[in-house]
């Protein structure tokens, strides 16, 4: 028996060819949606041309609103209200963060994820719930493109990062009218609130994405700042919403903020955002490749890098060669000063201005190098820095040997620190870097000049201290019974020819001229020789 199947019509197969990318639609939407709870991480990878629908459930009916914050490593994901960002809608940025205030009864919404990014971008979010009585992070923004920004925007170079966010708001129930931002500046409006600048370090060296989630983590929200985090300053709301702090290339840091209201005794936390003071793609500033001026270039080296840096425009590769020629005339001259001359003052002070200016940079990179009055005076900072650099010089003029010996073992142990740093990074470089910046950069005395301290640090510090002390120990025992100064070589061959002239005692005294010895030298190399023959000792 034959059985026949009918095909369906045209017009029916026609419908399903134009519906089926409308379901392909559908079904992409729901595998692209991703629930985020109250408080819990979600990672969420996000490819191009693809919308994550970020669907926050689970709201607390005390929540007056929530933030949204979502975190790459360096690639930018753009967070927005609508599935199309717009303008004043959306923010794009490796950290970036959204406000939603929430309505009476809603205890769920949407947000989006997208990326223009050519791969895949993985990242991971968060939801914070707020109530009423918290203030509104960035509520009162009139800077940035968003109408309540929550965001901490940084910017960064190689002397300073800097980092912004908009004010913020008392708080305020569901359904309530926000209060007004600039109407009055009384103790019950906005500008009461005060702002906590948080700091805290990735580990040294470490350029891994699991590190910098786990720091996010460990950063996100007001509770975690505090314990995890340092406390670098409080701003009030008449001073500017910024703050500025020493670039450290390569080295992960995460900033952020918490709003207090120190009436109501609440807190509301900003979007957190980290730099590592680089860049993952570009060759220039890249973060596998990092700038170092190592000071092992000598005294006219250093300075005259310093001058050709503040009135020149040369590349930094060319000052750096310049430097380095200069610095071998530098070292020569010296030397010289000492061959020909015999000046011991000379090397004495160029030997203590080195280990005086490493002095007064470790001094000025502890906690007491961040006190106020330096950060705000240049003059105070510089009169303080050039007593520590030349009280040095002053005990090397009763001591020239001791002297000497003492900057070799701490200055050439530091040079091994900066040696070393070249392949494993230490916060111990800053030490001359922080002043050369500050050299270089008028307004770098605002920057606040905190450096991580991890083991490797302490490490160092250990190598540095035995590597100095072993080298001074070494060198007094070696030159106990030696003069004080080794004297001129060539005021002691002047003396030694004027002797030999004079003593007739002396057998260098019938020596033969230099040239007509060299002559003679010349005729036997030249001359046959004869046979000598058979001789016979004389008897006595």
């Amino acid at each position: 028996m034959t059985v026949w199947v009918r095909s369906p019509p045209p017009l029916l197969l026609l419908l399903l060819l134009l519906l089926l990318p409308s379901m392909r639609e559908v079904r992409a939407q729901v595998e692209n949606r991703v629930i985020f709870l109250p408080g819990t991480f979600q990672n969420v990878s996000v490819s191009q041309n693809e919308t994550v629908q970020a669907v926050v459930s689970r709201i607390s009916p005390e929540a007056a609103f929530i933030t949204l914050q979502f975190h790459t490593q360096h690639r930018n994901v753009t967070l927005s209200y609508t599935r199309l960002p717009g303008l004043g809608l959306s923010v794009t940025a490796v950290d970036s963060g959204l406000l939603s205030t929430l309505q009476p009864g809603v205890t769920s919404l949407s947000l989006f994820l997208s990326t223009l990014d050519s791969d895949t971008v993985a990242g991971t979010g968060v939801i914070l719930p707020f109530s009423g009585a918290d203030p509104v992070p960035g509520a009162c923004n009139i800077e940035f493109n968003l109408d309540m920004d929550p965001n901490v925007y940084v910017h960064y170079n190689l002397y300073e990062t800097t980092i912004r966010f908009a004010p913020a708001n008392l708080g305020y129930e569901r359904g309530d009218t926000p209060p007004p931002c600039d109407e009055s500046t009384e103790p019950t409006t906005r500008w009461r609130l005060h702002y906590d600048i948080y700091q805290y370090f990735l580990p040294e060296n470490d350029l891994l994405e699991s590190s910098l989630f786990s720091g996010i983590q460990a950063m996100a929200d007001t509770q975690g700042m505090m314990e995890n985090g340092k406390w670098v300053l409080t701003l009030l709301s008449t001073d500017m919403s910024m703050a500025v702090f020493n670039s450290i290339p390569g080295q992960g840091v995460i900033y952020s903020v918490v709003v207090r209201d120190p009436l109501l005794n609440t807190s509301a936390s900003y979007v957190p955002v980290h730099t590592y003071a680089c860049s993952f793609a570009s060759t220039l500033d890249g973060c596998e490749t990092l700038e170092l001026f190592c000071m092992g270039f000598s005294f006219a080296a250093f300075f005259f890098f310093v001058l050709i840096t503040r009135t020149t425009d040369l590349t930094y590769d060319l000052r750096l060669a310049l430097s380095a020629v200069i610095g071998v005339v530098g070292g020569v001259l010296l030397v010289m000063s000492w061959w020909r001359f015999g000046s011991v003052m000379v090397c004495v002070v160029v030997v203590g201005l080195m280990l005086g200016f490493l002095i007064a940079s470790t001094v000025l990179f502890t906690p007491l190098g961040d006190i106020e009055v330096f950060r705000n005076s240049d003059v105070v900072f510089w009169v303080t820095f050039c007593c520590f650099m030349i009280i040095v010089p002053l005990f090397f003029v009763r001591w020239p040997r001791e002297g000497n010996i003492i900057t070799c073992g701490v200055v050439g142990g530091y040079a091994v620190i900066l040696a070393v740093n070249a392949y494993i990074y230490t916060s111990l470089s800053y030490i001359t870097l922080n002043i050369l910046k500050r050299l270089h950069n008028n307004i770098f005395s605002a920057v606040f000049t905190d450096v991580p301290f991890q083991t490797i640090d302490y490490i160092m510090i250990t190598v540095w201290v035995v590597l100095g002390v072993s080298g001074i120990v070494l060198q007094l025992y070696r030159e106990r019974s030696r003069p004080f100064f080794p004297p001129s070589p060539y005021l002691m061959w002047l003396q030694e020819r004027e002797r030999r002239r004079t003593n007739v005692l002396d057998p260098s005294h019938h020596f033969a001229p230099l040239p007509n010895r060299l002559l003679a030298r010349a005729r036997q190399l030249t001359r046959r020789m004869e046979p000598a023959g058979e001789h016979t000792p004389l008897l006595l």
